[in-house]
């Protein structure tokens, strides 16, 4: 074959119908005559060009622009983002998108917060003493916990702890303290020490406020309260918290997915009504 040179012509000319025995033999020739073919592409029609600019006219002159701007649940791709937002109106398909109020969230998380707020969930959660309702299970837990309870003035932060640490004998819940310190359960007052010329400071975190009012209710807050109760989900998360409607605000938010939402309010009814402990 080498004598009569009878080996294929494999390596075509992209412009020209001269064929090659090698690819380098092919390349020297399209360099040398400059026969090298289009390779920049029409995104819409099966044209090339030689080069972007050539592509760039010919796109902006017929409207072969691919488009490029994308539904965020479906396939469907748009010249416009107006367009764009109006299908994903017309079909909800919003990614973080409350169809009900027609309105678009940041994130999941946010839309999320929206759809378990009280215009999405109204008041189902009763105060079992006083009747009162309220959205969530954190809240009815902050009503106890705060002593704001009219039919359960004895109910506060310590005395449901203490309700709560009886009945979760395995601490799915509640923290095994080595002691409890008393001062938690009394109120602070501050006094006219903690004015240090300019703000009332706060003697363990030396946040300044500018009454003195503020910082008792700073001090009084669970700010600097022993974290007595922590996430059931231990193995994934190691949260703590001062008070349990805290607790419950963790599990509300799903951030840990231990828990939906339904099932805490469901839980918490038990647990203040003293059927059982939060079914963990």
């Amino acid at each position: 074959m080498q004598e009569y040179d009878h080996y294929a012509y494999d390596y075509p000319c992209e412009t020209c119908d001269e064929v090659f025995h090698t690819d380098d033999d092919a390349e020297a020739h399209m360099y040398e005559y400059g026969h090298w073919g289009p390779t920049v592409p029409c995104e819409t029609c099966e044209r090339t060009f030689y080069s972007s600019q050539a592509a760039n006219q010919h796109m902006d002159a017929l409207q072969h622009w691919a488009p490029r701007f994308e539904c965020e649940t479906c396939n469907a791709r748009f010249h416009t983002q107006g367009a764009a937002n109006q299908h994903m109106a017309a079909k909800a398909h919003f990614k973080n998108y409350c169809s009900t109020c027609k309105i678009r969230f940041e994130n999941e998380n946010n839309l999320r917060m929206h759809l378990n707020s009280k215009k999405h969930r109204g008041r189902n959660v009763l105060c079992p003493f006083c009747k009162d309702a309220y959205t969530t299970a954190s809240g009815l837990a902050h009503h106890l916990e705060t002593g704001s309870c009219a039919r359960a003035p004895h109910l506060n932060r310590e005395s449901i702890h203490k309700i709560v640490r009886r009945l979760d004998t395995q601490g799915t819940i509640t923290n095994k303290l080595l002691e409890w310190h008393d001062s938690d359960s009394g109120e602070y007052l501050a006094s006219s020490n903690a004015y240090n010329g300019s703000a009332w400071e706060c003697y363990i975190c030396h946040k300044p406020f500018s009454n003195v009012s503020s910082l008792n209710q700073h001090l009084n807050s669970p700010t600097h309260k022993q974290r007595i109760y922590h996430c059931p989900n231990v193995r994934k998360c190691k949260k703590q918290f001062p008070i349990l409607a805290a607790l419950f605000n963790h599990l509300e938010s799903e951030s840990c997915s231990y828990m939906r939402f339904e099932k805490v309010q469901k839980h918490a009814q038990d647990l203040f009504t003293g059927r059982k402990l939060m079914g963990f």
